[in-house]
């Protein structure tokens, strides 16, 4: 039997939308992180971009479990002496940064390189109602409907 490897012409792109209003973090980034790399697929390649395209609306009422909200902690470094900054969950919403919170679980749930790169860059994440991808037609994913542990309670 010969190993399917499937090539970059042969890649069809779907969109999908979900709406994050009280979807739990974690597992609103692992169901993202596999549509964006194309493990949902039976092509499913490793070593090609094969993932979907994804838009994320309400970015602003996703739900963290727990203490998160004030006990995790995001570091970043500006590259001087000294220059590590921390931030947290409650810090960043009030910056208007909670885009950022989504795209770093996701981030961090897809390999880092070129190809992580690019199958992050098909994520659209938008903090209210509106995105401008309606031309483009995407699925509605309901999270409540997968596992009554997706959506808060």
């Amino acid at each position: 039997m010969k190993t399917f490897s499937l090539r970059k012409e042969d890649v069809k792109k779907k969109w999908f939308l979900i709406d994050a209003k009280d979807v739990v973090l974690g597992r609103l980034a692992v169901h993202s992180a596999n549509l964006l790399r194309g493990k949902n697929k039976p092509n499913y390649t490793p070593n090609q971009d094969c993932g979907d395209n994804l838009v994320i609306i309400n970015a602003d009422h996703v739900y963290l479990t727990g203490k998160k909200s004030t006990d995790k902690i995001y570091y970043r470094h500006t590259g001087y002496p000294g220059g590590i900054k921390e931030t947290n969950p409650i810090k960043m919403k009030a910056k208007n940064k909670s885009n950022d919170i989504i795209k770093l679980a996701i981030k961090r749930m897809i390999p880092s390189g070129p190809l992580g790169r690019q199958q992050l860059s098909n994520c659209k994440i938008y903090s209210g109602e509106e995105h401008s991808h309606s031309a483009q037609q995407p699925q509605i994913i309901n999270f409540e409907t997968l596992n009554d542990k997706n959506v808060k309670r």
